[in-house]
This record gives structure tokens, sequence and C-alpha cells, in this order.
């Protein structure tokens, strides 16, 4: 596993040079775009690593999974998804406009950077910073890495450039959907994304996934399989922003990106999957990390169609 790996990687680098490091976000600029890694941990908690499999790097939309599990904990299935849709979206992920389309009263999925903010406005506590971290400790035990933190630099740095996102928070709260104070709602949603995890750390939530929401290493179940399985679901119908059906055909495999360079996969009951690499594609998405996950799949029959 571990040379075909190190293959895989050395054969998709070349990619990394027809992408770009995310800029909208300043901090996220520092990235060396040449960087690729690869962690795969199976159901017998065996880790395969290769490549920068260690650099560290800001969770940014995956995050999203996460947030959206904790959400259905705190207020049931029905609750969030009355305040936020289903269905995949042909739109960039920071999409503003169909919230004011009139037959359109909610933001169509949780991750699409509307329906998370709206999903992070759901979690519960009796301060945003106790929300937080709540959050933040689910992260930690899913992921098994206790000294997971976010990375200040990039946290200010979002806070003070999300323009964008703070007016659809904004709206999202003139709509009705948005719950509580906007502001703290904002803060909770910059901090998720700015949480500092390598590839072994969204591995071992991918693995948490494609165990049905339960750690392997110690047998604790965190949620239901039903809200694992629509966890899963929304990756792959929208967990590739608006290259998910393409994504869908080409490699097969429930996956979440962000804009800090990772992609975590879930293979039920075979494997998960943390991959990172910073030069994106116009959409959004890790160029040579698709790639990777394109070739890994083909090598293991990954496709769960």
């Amino acid at each position: 596993m571990r040379e075909m790996l190190k293959k895989i990687i050395m054969d998709n680098r070349e990619l990394t040079k027809k992408g770009r490091v995310a800029d909208y976000i300043p901090a996220l600029s520092k990235a060396n775009p040449e960087d690729l890694g690869i962690c795969v941990i199976d159901m017998n908690n065996n880790v395969y690593t290769a490549g920068d499999y260690n650099k560290k790097f800001t969770i940014q939309s995956i995050s999203k999974t996460v947030a959206l599990m904790l959400a259905i904990m705190d207020n049931g299935e029905e609750k969030v998804f009355n305040k936020v849709g289903m269905e995949p979206t042909g739109d960039a992920f920071n999409s503003i406009y169909k919230l004011e389309t009139k037959d359109i009263a909610k933001p169509l999925n949780p991750m699409i950077n509307a329906g998370a903010i709206a999903v992070s406005s759901l979690i519960k506590g009796n301060s945003s910073e106790e929300r937080f971290e709540r959050l933040l400790s689910l992260f930690r035990k899913i992921s098994s890495n206790d000294n997971l933190k976010v990375n200040e630099e990039v946290y200010l740095s979002e806070k003070k450039t999300g323009n964008k996102n703070r007016a659809m928070g904004y709206l999202l709260k003139d709509m009705g959907v948005l719950e509580g104070n906007v502001e703290e709602t904002l803060d909770i949603y910059f901090k998720q994304c700015s949480i500092e995890v390598d590839c072994v750390d969204i591995a071992n939530i991918g693995l948490f996934l494609a165990n049905g929401g339960t750690i392997l290493e110690t047998g604790e179940d965190i949620v239901t399989e039903h809200v694992a399985r629509i966890v899963k679901t929304f990756m792959v119908t929208c967990g590739m922003y608006d290259s998910s059906g393409e994504f869908a055909i080409r490699v097969g495999i429930p996956a979440k990106s962000g804009v800090g360079g990772g992609i975590m996969g879930a293979v039920p009951h075979r494997i998960g999957i943390g991959i990172y690499g910073p030069a994106l594609d116009e959409k959004g998405n890790s160029v040579a990390g698709y790639g990777v996950l394109r070739d890994l799949s083909k090598e293991l029959n990954l496709s769960i169609f």
C-alpha cells in the first residue's frame, strides 16, 4: 500500500503546477503550492502515508461535515433540514444570489457557505465560546487528536476578509433561517474553518464516517449510522463544490474538500482518506488531490457506484 501511495503521489505532483493557492484569505496564500500528501487508514486501523502528509493546514469547508453532525445531534434531523435544504447546486460554494430567489426560502444544502453558516447557528450552548468548544471537542474525539486547535492567524484573516460570508449571515437572519446573534454565529464558523489539521487527522474523521459514526479504536458510537449516512450522501452530492457530479462519475468516493487544500474521503466499511494539496482548481478543489483520489479509486476499486 505504501509503495502504491508513493507512486500515486509522484505521478500527480506535476498537477500542482496547474493550480494556485487560495489568496482571497491572505493567510492561506502562504502555503507551498507544490505540497502533496496522503494518509489512508483501513478498518484494521492500519495507517499508510506518503508525500507531505504531516504538513499542517486549516480544515476549512471539510469542517461542514462535523458541524452538521453536531447540529443534528443537538436539534434533530427535522429542525436542521427545515432551515437548510438537501439539494445540490451548480453554483460556487460562496454564491449568494439564490438566497434572493423567491421560491427558495433557505440555503440549498449544508455544504455551501450559506448552508454551513445556518448549520453553525444551530449548535447549542450558553455562549458562542461554549458552542465552539463543543464543536472542537467533537473534532478532537473523532480525529483521535486531543491537540487540535484553531490557527489564530487564519481565523483572524478569515474574520477580517469574510465580507461575503458576513453578508450571507445577515441575509439568512433577515430570512428567518439563522438563529441567534449573527456575529456570534459567524465567529463560530470562521473558527471551525480555521482548525489546524494534517492528513492523518482528516483520514481519521473519514474513517469514523466510513465506520458508520463509530470510533474504530474505542468502539464508541458518536452518531447513529443514519446520521453518518446523511453526511456521506451530502459528500457525494455536494462535497466537491460544483464539481461534485463529475467527481462522483470519475472517482465515486464520498469526499469533502476545503480551500485550505484538504480533501477528506470516506469509503463505507473500507477506508478513511486524508489528502493535502493546496494548489486549487477554479472550483476550489485541490487539483493534484483530485488526481490522487482518482488514481487511488481506480487502483483499489473504491467507487461506491
